[in-house]
């Protein structure tokens, strides 16, 4: 056996000594035997049948390969991450994760342009009126009721309002306190839900006028038109207070902002003692654009401000509207140029400013006197 291998061994090295071609630098170059080469293989490789192809060694080398450019790596390595030329799985997951948060963010914007702009009084909290004195008030001013949720915990004012509801044939419904807490939660400040004293009457809504509607009323009652106008008043307990002072005051309406400025929520009516159930609120788009209408209408325009004329000296009887500013920058620039004249009232302590609602109540009582001088 082991001479048959060596005979055959024999045979194929005889093969090789012919004369074989190999290309150099382009160049043929013949060898007759392994000696003539000094048993080593040509540089350029051996040239068979018309094809290059290297042996042994020389097929390490990647760049003589013709599928490889020079300084590329081979296609089914991994990219090495780190310092220690190991494959970073984190990474790759944190590339794959930033990449669904982007994704899932041009989505989410993309919803939200496709999506239908909101009404602005949708962001306002659910109508309710709280509080026993705003709830009698409401029931005998004869407003729309839904139903009056009231405490299991009955005393005697409680009763009054119960039998006066059902009187009017309104739906009085018994709860626990804390399902009244829930509902006027959004209505209180620091944690705290808004102070109901055990009854909340569910309504409808608010219902605004027209400016059109205001000077009607003042044209029925046949008294020169009193309107007071808020600019930018953002709180609610301010705007209850007003509308209280107002109605009290005998204003014969009240003028809000449609933007920029608190609505007649379940707060205001609150603080106005249910005063609101008895006035003209007209909700408008553009204040300026109220102001220039009333002027038409022969109205005067008055505006607080502390720079203006003292509120004794000033003349403010007749056809007035009174401009109630902002708590923190008062009147606007632009609805102070649209006014008459401005109005102050007079300090004499160490505080030169008085609360929005405060002083809204001092002018317009100075308004009503001024009327009842002209008139004696």
């Amino acid at each position: 056996m082991a001479q048959y291998h060596n005979s055959r061994n024999y045979r194929r090295d005889e093969q090789r000594n012919v004369n074989e071609v190999v290309f150099r630098d382009g160049m043929p170059v013949t060898y007759s035997s392994r000696q003539e080469r000094g048993g080593k293989r040509p540089e350029g490789g051996y040239n068979k049948g018309g094809k290059s192809f290297n042996r042994g060694n020389d097929r390490r080398g990647a760049e003589q390969k013709p599928y490889y450019k020079d300084g590329e790596q081979k296609p089914y390595y991994k990219k090495r991450d780190n310092a220690e030329g190991r494959y970073d799985r984190a990474k790759k997951e944190d590339n794959y994760k930033a990449k669904r948060e982007e994704i899932a963010y041009k989505a989410r914007d993309k919803q939200a342009e496709n999506a239908p702009q909101a009404n602005e009084e949708q962001d306002e909290p659910p109508y309710l009126i709280m509080g026993r004195n705003a709830v009698r008030e409401a029931v005998r001013s004869g407003r729309s009721i839904d139903k009056i949720l009231v405490t299991k915990e009955i005393d005697g004012s409680l009763r009054e309002i119960i039998n006066l509801a059902r009187d009017n044939n309104i739906r009085v419904d018994s709860v626990v306190r804390e399902k009244l807490d829930e509902l006027c939660m959004p209505f209180g400040h620091g944690q705290k839900t808004g102070n109901h004293q055990g009854i909340v009457a569910m309504v409808p809504g608010v219902e605004y006028c027209e400016i059109a509607d205001i000077l009607n009323f003042a044209k029925e009652k046949g008294e020169k038109p009193f309107i007071i106008i808020l600019d930018g008043i953002e709180d609610p307990h301010n705007l209850g207070s007003i509308i209280r002072s107002a109605v009290c005051a005998g204003a014969h309406g009240i003028i809000i902002p449609r933007r920029r400025a608190v609505s007649v929520t379940a707060a205001a009516c609150k603080a106005s003692a249910g005063a609101v159930e008895y006035a003209h609120i007209a909700r408008v788009a553009n204040i300026a654009n109220a102001i220039a209408r009333l002027k038409d209408e022969g109205l005067w325009i008055a505006g607080a401000d502390m720079s203006g004329t003292a509120m004794t000296s000033a003349r403010m009887e007749g056809a007035l509207a009174l401009v109630i500013g902002s708590e923190g920058d008062g009147i606007g620039r632009l609805v102070k140029e649209k006014c008459d004249f401005l109005v102050s009232i007079p300090m004499f302590g160490q505080i030169d400013s008085l609360n929005a609602a405060v002083a809204a109540a001092v002018l317009m009582f100075e308004k009503r006197r001024q009327d009842g001088i002209r008139k004696n």
